[in-house]
């Protein structure tokens, strides 16, 4: 393989800086964060961007049409050195009628790499399997790719994600020393149709989507048209992890299944009943078909242990299938089995994490997330990532449920519903929970597992109370600058400006003052200058901290 040089990339990048200072480019050694909205920068990024693409230096990933205004054009580019994708290099370009809008990304414009890399990829599988302690199928093949470090270098590595009991690992491996160089969290965290009918995790009654297979009827949603299908892996955590890696497949032996049409497992009715209710959202809502937008198939992974073995489980265990939920990728969820009756943590209930609506829409949201900006899981783009989880799970319950305090009502904590009293976050009053309102009081730390990776959990309330005060209004608590929310009767309008900015217009490496951009080009686009969404949100990241 021939060493990776940048070539062209560093001269356009050094003359588009050069010819125009634009205010709204940042101007970095190392990475470079692109904001382009005004007519003076749009021509200078647009022909820097055209010049790129005909050398290679920027290679197109995916174009999609703009499902919440016709006639605009989202594409998005990944950048590359000597074929190599550069992890993090990225940009998207929106268009009207050939015309440029917004660019947004994040661009490394000095990047280089000497050498080439020493080991193929199979040594690289091999490593992670020996670090990990977990068997990968061989459909699980790492990336090559170019990583560049906070330092200002870079390095081959190959990329490649493993789960085990303890946890879920994305490993970046030097390609040519086998050494781990960062690690990021992988968990973000002939059929017949019939309707079947069951009660949820909280007592109440609901109508599931099943099949009839074999004389028993199985969890299997043929009614959308995506396949939802809810797998009970009856407390066999190494068969969940085997499929995880992909070194199993499952079969219609491990359906969640029932005798009748009415099933017993509160568990698997509210996995199949409420992940349809969030497709239905995304698709209602937006016009979303699931989580690529090209209906792909949506799992779900439950009872991957046994409540009652809780006593004996090791903390990472408990950590990852007790008391969590996460998203596995490629449409696979997996929701912990939570604590047995009577058992508290915290002084706080932990109930089956299917029975959470607003949990499995931060879930699936995630899904979205990797299918759309794929918001890098560390620092802010992984606040930014989880934030907007948080955001459109907080959605999915006022799009379904009812206003209100208590089970099955919509508020703006998070996972109120199964973590009882109190829920986890709250979106309205983050401090309620110790996590920042402001970006003054953002943390930072080390992005590695040990600290969050780089403390996503708790810098993301930032950007959801910007969210949450561009709706409702009032003061931030911190800052004492106060919003003029939309209004609860507008609330869609904030949904769709969220939506259509953090999937539509922020690159993967984005930051808070990114996001607080493309949030403020998107309620632009859709409602107009100086129109009140955007006076919103550019007053409700201003009252946070985010400029």
């Amino acid at each position: 393989m021939r060493t990776p040089k940048l070539g062209l990339l560093v001269v356009c990048v050094a003359a588009v800086l050069a010819a125009h200072a634009a205010p709204r480019v940042r101007a970095q050694s190392r990475p470079l964060a692109i904001t382009a909205t005004s007519n003076a920068d749009l021509r200078t990024w647009d022909s820097a961007v055209d010049r790129l693409k005909r050398d290679g230096a920027l290679r197109a990933r995916a174009t999609s049409e703009d499902l919440l205004l016709p006639g605009r054009v989202h594409e998005r580019l990944d950048q590359y050195v000597g074929g190599v994708r550069v992890f993090g290099g990225d940009l998207v370009r929106q268009t009207e009628n050939g015309l440029t809008v917004s660019i947004f990304g994040t661009m490394y414009p000095d990047v280089a790499v000497d050498g080439a890399a020493a080991m193929p990829p199979e040594d690289a599988r091999a490593i992670v399997e020996g670090l990990s302690g977990a068997e990968l199928g061989d459909t699980r093949r790492p990336e090559l790719l170019i990583l560049p470090d906070e330092a200002g270098g870079a390095r081959l590595v190959y990329r490649l994600k493993a789960f085990t009991l303890e946890n879920a690992i994305d490993y970046f491996i030097d390609a040519s020393t086998g050494a781990v160089v960062l690690e990021l969290g992988a968990a973000e965290r002939q059929s017949v149709s019939s309707l079947g009918v069951g009660r949820g995790v909280l007592g109440d009654d609901k109508k599931v989507s099943v099949a009839s297979l074999g004389g028993n009827f199985v969890a299997v949603d043929l009614l959308r048209p995506p396949s939802i299908r809810t797998y009970d892996m009856r407390a066999n955590l190494s068969r969940t992890i085997d499929f995880l890696n992909g070194v199993v497949g499952l079969t219609a032996s491990d359906f969640a299944l029932s005798a009748t049409t009415t099933w017993s497992d509160p568990v698997a009715v509210d996995a199949q009943a409420y992940v349809g209710q969030v497709y239905d959202f995304y698709f209602k809502r937006f016009g979303r078909r699931g989580l690529d937008n090209k209906n792909l198939a949506l799992i779900n992974i439950i009872h991957p242990v046994r409540r009652d073995d809780v006593y004996t489980a090791s903390d990472d265990i408990i950590g990852n299938f007790y008391l969590n939920a996460f998203y596995a990728g490629n449409g696979v969820m997996v929701y912990g089995e939570g604590l047995p009756a009577g058992l508290t943590l915290g002084g706080q209930r932990w109930n089956y994490f299917a029975g959470g609506l607003d949990i499995i829409g931060h879930e699936l949201t995630h899904g979205v997330t990797e299918f759309s900006s794929g918001l890098i899981y560390r620092n802010q783009s992984g606040a930014l990532n989880e934030a907007f989880s948080d955001i459109m799970g907080t959605a999915t319950e006022f799009f379904d449920q009812p206003i209100g305090d208590g089970p099955m009502k919509a508020e703006y904590l998070m996972g109120e519903d199964v973590v009882t009293p109190g829920g986890i976050r709250s979106l309205a009053n983050p401090g309620q929970f110790g996590n920042p309102d402001h970006f003054s009081k953002f943390v930072t730390a080390p992005a590695d597992a040990a600290h969050d990776y780089g403390a996503v959990h708790t810098n993301m309330t930032i950007a959801t109370h910007a969210y949450y005060l561009a709706i409702e209004g009032g003061a931030d608590r911190t800052s004492g600058l106060s919003v003029q929310g939309v209004g609860t009767a507008n609330r869609d309008q904030i949904e769709k400006v969220f939506y259509r900015g953090f999937t539509q217009l922020l690159p993967s490496n984005a930051t808070f003052s990114v996001a607080r951009a493309a949030t403020i080009q998107a309620a632009r686009d859709l409602y107009g200058a100086g129109s009140a969404p955007e006076r919103a949100v550019t007053q409700a990241w201003t009252a946070v901290g985010v400029q």
